[in-house]
């Protein structure tokens, strides 16, 4: 990751320390450490860890789940929140290759590719952050740092440096977007550049993924206060860009945690509505997890405003555990992604607040979906 060098005098003092420790640790060289280096009783910790993150890692609703069991547990773990709404729109980015527009959109091999890539992303990220917030847990539970141990589960020096720093400091905003840092570049050669992913879905479906997807919208539904739901959100444009999509967690922070108001109703709203991957958890109005329509019957429009055109069914979106098998992965693939201390300008909080409108632009999406799905009907059958 390339970072304009910041200079000290530049930084916050909250961030200089942490700075200047990234820098010696940049210094010094990795050493391995065998398991029996560990006490017992610390091997043991690091083994149920693990089990417990295997067992939570299952599919996309069991992640989203403990993501927000865990935030209900530790409120100062703004990034649990933040990851559990976010979670939510990669598994219904994942149920939507199985819905009513992009099954007519899509081949059956793009959507098998599509859901590899979302389900391995949404994998990776889980495995690599809840082991770091269960022995945040552990830490509070003994009164003692435990951050120590985070090598042993394959976390990266950067964020072993960022807990030590918030267990001093206690600064939630630090953590979380130092936690959004850390996820994206963790990702970036395992999913956004790994050789696979960049042929099976960058080259392959490149145009779809920009014009025709709602992989580039991020929605936050919350209570509107009247009984019904808001959308708040924010639209990726350069999803394949590691500066771009840290600055886009930024934006997604701010328009969750600036507002407690907003914070609240976000978190009331996931409370009472448990993920089930359809966005009819959201949208009933709109969607249903149950199929209305005829499969064989031409697609006529049926979206107007945001809203079912009178006597039109409502869009097929189904639960995840009806849409996909759960998936048995492969190890995620080792290194430390951390070389440059810089990244700490990203810990920066902006001055400047984030808007969060994003239904028209999501309604103009699933419109764009219905007009390419008639399209490509009528460019079939003319032929």
């Amino acid at each position: 990751m390339r970072c304009r060098k910041p200079k000290t005098s530049s930084l916050p003092l909250s961030l200089v320390d942490l700075y200047r420790e990234l820098k010696k640790k940049r210094k010094k060289e990795a050493t391995t450490i065998s398991q029996r280096d560990l006490t017992a009783k610390e091997q043991q910790l690091i083994r149920r860890i693990r089990a417990v993150t295997a067992e939570q890692n299952e599919n996309n609703v069991t992640r989203t789940a403990a993501y927000l069991a865990f935030y209900l547990r530790h409120r100062e773990i703004h990034w649990a929140f933040l990851g559990h709404m976010v979670s939510r729109n990669g598994g219904w980015n994942m149920t939507d290759l199985k819905g009513e527009l992009l099954m007519r959109l899509l081949s059956e091999g793009e959507r098998q590719s599509f859901f590899a890539f979302l389900e391995r992303g949404n994998w990776l990220i889980f495995q690599d952050i809840y082991p770091q917030f269960l022995l945040y847990e552990e830490s509070k539970k003994r009164g003692e740092p435990l951050f120590y141990l985070l090598p042993w589960l394959g976390v990266s020096t950067f964020m072993e440096t960022v807990w030590h720093h918030f267990w001093r400091r206690g600064d939630p905003y630090m953590l979380a977007i130092a936690l959004v840092v850390n996820e994206q570049s963790y990702l970036e050669s395992r999913v956004i550049q790994h050789p696979t992913f960049r042929q099976t879905v960058f080259q392959t479906l490149e145009f779809k993924l920009q014009e025709l997807l709602c992989l580039n919208h991020i929605l936050f539904p919350h209570d509107d206060g009247r009984g019904g739901t808001a959308l708040v959100g924010q639209t990726l444009h350069q999803f394949e860009s590691l500066h771009e999509r840290i600055l886009l967690g930024k934006r997604l922070y701010s328009i969750l945690f600036d507002e407690e108001e907003t914070l609240e109703n976000a978190v009331r709203w996931a409370v009472h509505h448990p993920h089930t991957g359809s966005r009819k958890d959201y949208w009933p109005q709109l969607f249903n997890d149950v199929c209305e329509s005829f499969p064989r019957e031409p697609y006529r429009r049926r979206i107007r405003d945001c809203q079912i055109v009178p006597g039109a069914p409502r869009l097929y979106s189904p639960q995840l555990r009806h849409a996909w098998k759960n998936v048995v992965h492969e190890a995620a693939e080792p290194g430390d992604w951390f070389t440059d201390p810089h990244v700490v300008r990203y810990l920066v909080k902006p001055e400047r607040p984030t808007n969060g409108e994003i239904v028209n632009a999501y309604c103009e999406t699933l419109e764009k979906m219905e007009l390419a799905i008639i399209a490509k009907h009528a460019f079939f059958h003319a032929r």
